[in-house]
């Protein structure tokens, strides 16, 4: 057998191993983050959020026809797109490894020995492998999300190029790197992340086309850097922005139609690249003419992205930015939504805005023209730097910290400098590289790579059985830095595009981010192809030790076979200990809390959401289950938008239009009522209704092109009798029903978000429900909480006046229907699954709402219920399950469950738990105290819940067991005030 079929064959054996693992660990149904929004958006074909991913939602699509019309299986089979996906990215890898081992060993194709064979074979099986089990990596290729298929095109790009240059018959190479620049243009459909590749590329090219130089290599550095800015920065967006333009020039200056200048610069384009192609042809360029057929094939990649603007315009119920047409289109390109951050040079987070300019005018199609929708402004700063990586403001207590600044003082370019090195490359991409060749702490935010010391530390129960916990022994690290050593010095020029690779789509994408030191959750999947490169040098490292295995064995094939059995031992560790972790096999509460969301909701219901984890699941469960389409879910931070807030306005499904007292031109961007800024006029309240319709009538409360807020208070009145005989109101708090709902503004302004919440509030009179969560509820600019009754995991305003607002008002016979009866718990008791902390932070939250829920059935005295109730919420979630949290022991004003089951009866099961929970956090605690971790979050989770369970048991009579925990308590205190001075 020659070297081909050989690769071949293993190359496909090694394609079966990842296909299996992830098939076997896949989510079987919608995931928490964005899956959620792209398995919808997949399924209907509709616009996601900026800067969209139209091939990926096509292939989505395809790959929904095979739930053969079970719409619970949606989810699974556009997750498997991302195992198949990922499947041949490792195949790809493989094929790869083992061209960059044949150059390595100075061998060619038809000179390669059996003995050799095997050296090339384990060296692809034991990179490709690593890669397969890296964390990073298989997180994304379980789940619906872009990664997976981005890492494709990065895998297939690389061998693409190694392919070109092993060829010698020079138009038949060429065809490979037309299809290379294809799949680049594809690949913008995905992710733009392919991109980072041209270095790599580009060195490989120069290798082969001349001799290497210095100042050649640079050039060709400088070069592709410069394609890689043209084409994510200006072929990308900028083509668009050319043809608004154009787009503008025609309809607004000639009279045109709409579309004539997009058409005309389209046409032009094509005409161009034609005539350049068969002129380069017919005169014999060949170089000019595979650049020209190149660019073509990327655009006609790049193509894919027609279909947002032609779904955009079906007015689908998902269409983030609504770009239905050029102006609308390059927005979306652009991410304007969210903002820019600086690169090269700007503030940093002490400077001081003492201006403004004038920035890009934005456009929108009008009735026969386009007019002008908002005239942007930028912020101008008294101090701006080269380089500026301490920049944001809402972090700056973050960045103080991390840089140890003192109030008031500024950082110097030294501490900016070393915060792009510590924090930034060091703890945003050197921690998550560790974690996924040495080994990790826990799923925990924050969590660090495990060191040589902590192997065989003894560790809590609690923590010990954290399944994020991974142990490399630093195999993989120790592999792949040998690696990097071997073929450094048996093939510079190859290590070198290898290390541009691992360096493009690693460090230089944490400097291209710039992100602030805090984020939503990790992000170590950015940098998946970053571990891929790595990933290159763990394979080549078994031909460096197989060669000097061979230096004293004398016996190549016995070197090889020791070599490849030694380093094959870093993915078997690998997958060994990420196989839990990562398997995710029988979880179904992303989608069980999302229709719990939308169960807790009256008919024709609007619920109001403010973050990705408590909407996206809700658009799963609606636009691919078909759950409550009736529930009206609307997201705050997008709320803050015009085009937004006409899609309100809009019918979809069974849920009727959102009435408004202010016109959609009262919304627009770039109005008067973007921010309502307060100006004190003393004036102690304000009629809500009147506010309205003085902003309605404009110019009356307008002061230097914006309205003001002249009051903190806004008043709703309301018509007692009216909303007594809808019977909306609970029997239990008609009592409670107030004429005027005083509404508190608590900040010094009103978003547009706020103000169209309040013009709903007052112009549906209580015709439509209107629910919030617990973070819309916290996003807001005003305090609805004393009027809002709990109903469920939602909850419900309406005009009563809470007596004592530091409790929840609950309905409690709606709740006992939504929460025992119609919620869902699926696989929440089974100890053999694994739940993130996504899942736990859920499962928390549910816990808490029906701890509410007994609490009020007490208080109603319905003790019955409430000892049913609060023994369901321990059967459905046990702590052998889910560990217990901090609502066993009641958050804030909230009693917890352990309370609860005293005040019912349960006392035997009140000690056992409390014995357990306390027992833990002691044990926990004490570990972090020991660790000088006292401070952590998690830590101090643990004291809480110490230092709460110990008042309760006080209160109920356990005086031993609550000295116990109370003598824990004070002991962890003294220890860390010590540990603070210090």
């Amino acid at each position: 057998m020659n070297f081909q079929k050989i690769n071949n064959i293993v190359g496909w054996v090694v394609f079966t191993v990842a296909l299996a693992t992830y098939w076997l660990t896949v989510e079987q149904t919608g995931s928490y983050w964005d899956c959620g929004e792209f398995i919808a958006v997949s399924y209907k074909l509709m616009v996601p959020h900026p800067p969209g991913a139209p091939f990926f939602l096509l292939l989505g699509r395809m790959f929904s026809f095979l739930a053969l019309g079970d719409v619970t299986q949606v989810g699974y089979w556009i997750n498997m797109l991302s195992v198949l996906s990922s499947a041949f990215t490792i195949l790809f890898l493989f094929w790869s490894i083992t061209l960059f081992g044949r150059k390595m060993m100075s061998v060619k194709t038809e000179n390669l020995t059996m003995d050799q064979n095997w050296v090339l074979m384990g060296a692809g099986a034991v990179g490709a492998l690593a890669y397969t089990f890296s964390d990073s990596f298989w997180y994304s290729a379980v789940e619906a999300e872009v990664y997976a298929m981005s890492s494709f095109f990065t895998a297939f790009v690389v061998w693409g190029i190694l392919k070109w240059d092993a060829m010698e018959d020079e138009s038949q190479a060429n065809r490979w790197l037309i299809l290379m620049f294809y799949m680049m243009g594809l690949s913008i459909g995905v992710h733009m992340l392919n991109l980072v590749t041209l270095p790599a590329v580009g060195l490989i090219f120069y290798f082969k086309k001349y001799k290497p130089t210095g100042w050649g290599i640079l050039l060709t550095l400088a070069l592709c850097g410069f394609l890689v800015v043209l084409i994510s920065e200006i072929f990308i967006p900028g083509m668009p922005t050319v043809a608004g333009g154009f787009e503008l020039f025609f309809v607004n200056n000639l009279g045109m139609f709409f579309g004539s200048g997009a058409l005309v610069f389209l046409l032009m384009i094509v005409g161009a690249l034609a005539y350049g192609i068969r002129w380069t042809h017919l005169n014999n360029h060949p170089i000019y003419n595979t650049i020209l057929l190149s660019a073509t094939f990327i655009l006609i990649g790049y193509g894919s992205y027609a279909t947002v603007i032609i779904r955009s315009n079906y007015s689908t119920a998902i269409n983030e930015n609504a770009p239905k047409d050029v102006m609308s289109f390059v927005r979306y390109l652009k991410r304007e939504q969210y903002g820019s951050r600086p690169l090269l040079y700007g503030q940093y987070f002490t400077s001081e805005a003492i201006g403004m300019k004038e920035g890009a005018v934005a456009y929108k199609k009008g009735k026969d023209e386009y007019e002008v929708a908002e005239r942007r402004f930028e912020y101008e700063y008294d101090d701006e730097h080269f380089l500026p990586r301490a920049w944001n403001e809402d972090h700056k207590e973050s960045y103080k910290r991390i840089l140890g600044l003192e109030e008031g003082e500024k950082p110097t370019f030294a501490q900016n400098i070393r915060y792009l090195f510590t924090h930034q490359i060091g703890t945003m991409y050197g921690r998550y590289f560790l974690w996924n060749f040495v080994g990790r702490e826990s799923d925990e935010q924050g969590a660090g790579s495990l060191t040589p010391g902590q192997w065989t530390e003894k560790l809590p129960e609690v923590l010990a059985e954290n399944r994020a916990r991974n142990n490399f022994l630093m195999i993989p690290f120790i592999l792949g830095f040998a690696g990097m050593f071997f073929h450094l010095s048996k093939d510079s020029k190859n290590f070198f595009v290898v290390g541009m690779l691992f360096i493009m789509t690693g460090v230089a994408i944490v400097v291209y981010l710039n992100s602030p030191p805090e984020e939503p959750r990790e992000r170590d999947y950015i940098y998946a192809a970053s571990y891929y490169a790595f990933a290159i040098w763990i394979g080549l490292a078994v031909i460096g030790l197989a060669d000097l295995f061979n230096s004293f064995i004398k016996n190549l094939k016995v070197s090889a076979i020791v070599a490849t059995l030694l380093c094959l031992s870093a993915p078997a560790l690998m997958a060994q200990q990420g196989w839990d972790d990562h398997n995710r096999r029988g979880r179904f509460f992303s989608v069980d809390s999302a229709k719990n969301y939308l169960n807790s909701c009256a008919p024709n219901a609007i619920l109001y959401t403010g973050g990705d984890n408590d909407t996206f699941p809700l658009w799963y469960a609606q636009e691919v289950e078909g759950v409550r389409t009736d529930v009206r879910v609307l997201v705050l931070s997008y709320y803050n938008t015009d085009w937004y807030i006409e899609q309100s306005m809009n019918k979809y499904y069974t849920s009727d239009p959102l009435p408004y007292t202010l016109s959609l031109n009262d919304y627009r961007q770039g109005g008067p009522n973007d921010a309502l800024r307060f100006q004190d006029l003393k004036i102690p309240a304000v009629d809500l209704k009147e506010y309205l319709k003085l902003l309605k009538e404009g110019g009356k409360l307008e002061v230097n092109s914006s309205n003001i807020l002249p009051s903190k208070i806004l008043v709703l009145k309301v018509d007692t009798a009216a909303v007594l005989a809808k019977g909306i109101i609970p029997e239990s708090m008609r009592n409670m029903v107030v004429s005027e709902m005083p509404i508190r503004v608590k900040s010094s302004y009103l978003e547009k978000k706020d103000l169209a919440i309040l013009d709903f509030l007052a112009t549906t009179n209580w015709e439509r429900p209107i629910y919030l969560n617990n973070t819309s509820m916290a996003q807001l600019n005003m305090d609805l909480t004393p009027y809002v009754v709990q109903e469920g995991n939602a909850y419900r305003i309406l005009p009563i006046r809470n007596p004592k607002p530091k409790k929840e008002l609950v309905n409690t016979e709606v709740g006992y229907e939504n929460m025992v009866k119609k919620f869902q718990y699926r696989a929440l008791d089974d100890p053999t699954i694994y739940y993130t902390k996504d899942y736990r932070g859920f499962v928390l939250n549910h816990r808490s709402a029906l701890n509410s829920l007994t609490e009020a059935l007490i208080n109603e005295n319905k003790m019955d219920k409430a000892r049913e109730v609060v023994l369901f919420n321990i059967a459905k979630m046990p702590d052998v399950a889910v560990r217990m949290d901090p609502s066993y022991v009641g958050i804030g004003e909230d009693q917890g469950t352990i309370e609860l089951l005293f005040r019912v009866g349960e006392k035997e099961k009140a000690i056992e738990l409390a014995k357990v929970l306390g027992d833990r956090s002691m044990e926990v605690a004490n570990y972090y105290a020991l660790n000088d971790q006292g401070f952590s979050d998690e830590s101090r989770t643990y004291i809480y819940m110490l230092s709460e369970l110990q008042n309760i048991l006080y209160r109920y009579g356990e005086a031993e067991l609550a000295k116990k925990y109370e003598d824990a308590y004070e002991s962890l205190l003294k220890g860390l005030r010590v540990q603070e001075e210090m």
